[in-house]
């Protein structure tokens, strides 16, 4: 579910990543974006032996040119792109709720993790290696979603701009846009300098923060013991993460200036109207029919 400057800083997690964070809310996550959807977007499950020919050849018995051009418009509006998907486990979540679903991440060890999940159950997901300041899909799309603080992975205002407006490009009108975010206050007064350890039985972490006022950069050090085959013996990993703190305010700008209309915005830990104390904001947003 992260998201790294250039995809390799998730090379040595990928393999524990799913074990490391079996505490992520996935399910409640995907009731909630399903919710939203419903609630103001215009996707739709489609079932998966139905025919809504988003991927024509690719995934069908039938070609494209068969397709009425309200036909493909209308099946380009049930897909569902998560964005950031990491290993894919929401991905295949939504999946099975019905939706037409694409995974995109930088990362590519993460994504061979997705990849074999998605081949063992057969789920029929799209999985594409990309960043998402480049993001570039074939077709317009009816939901982006990108949580677990992936958007925080953008380093500054021009790159969270960019990819606003990237994914404002390829929204179907009346498309759903929703991600959520770490707060400044969170980095600031939460995980500060924090240092986080973990051991589990076959692998363990150490992750340690350095936050910078000015920048309002967090970089995390992640040092990573993977079990090996012999028995007490561990591989370690080192890798470096950088993530940057937002405010609601700044994130308001930033939708506004890529054409997309906030429809709303609630604390990600308590449901509730953020205030000062918000760690986490979850944000939807649409573009206007």
């Amino acid at each position: 579910m992260k998201y790294g400057e250039d995809g390799r800083e998730y090379e040595a997690l990928a393999s524990v990543y799913d074990e490391l964070m079996d505490s992520i809310p996935y399910t409640e996550w995907c009731e909630v974006i399903d919710r939203m959807i419903k609630q103001y977007g215009v996707s739709k499950p489609v079932g998966h032996d139905s025919r809504p020919g988003c991927f024509d050849e690719l995934k069908y018995d039938v070609k494209e040119e068969e397709l009425t051009e309200a036909e493909l418009l209308e099946s380009e509006k049930n897909l569902v792109v998560d964005l950031g998907c990491g290993t894919g486990t929401l991905t295949g979540l939504m999946y099975k709720r019905g939706y037409d679903m694409i995974g995109i991440d930088s990362s590519e060890a993460m994504l061979d993790v997705a990849l074999k999940k998605r081949d063992d159950k057969e789920y029929d997901i799209l999985y594409i290696n990309q960043d998402m300041r480049d993001l570039d899909l074939y077709s317009t799309v009816g939901t982006v979603y990108s949580v677990c603080d992936s958007v925080n992975y953008l380093l500054s205002d021009d790159e969270v701009l960019r990819t606003f407006k990237l994914v404002e490009k390829f929204l179907h009108p009346g498309g759903l846009f929703m991600f959520d975010f770490n707060t400044v206050y969170k980095y600031e007064k939460v995980m500060g300098d924090a240092t986080i350890a973990e051991n589990r039985e076959t692998c363990a972490f150490i992750w340690e923060n350095y936050y910078d006022d000015e920048t309002r950069i967090n970089e995390y050090d992640l040092s990573i013991f993977v079990g090996q085959d012999e028995p007490d013996v561990f591989r370690r990993f080192v890798e470096t993460h950088y993530q940057r703190g937002y405010t609601l305010g700044q994130m308001h700008e930033f939708l506004k200036e890529a054409g997309l209309k906030v429809v709303l915005v609630k604390d990600s830990d308590t449901r509730e109207d953020p205030d000062d104390v918000s760690q986490r904001i979850f944000i939807v947003a649409k573009k206007e029919a």
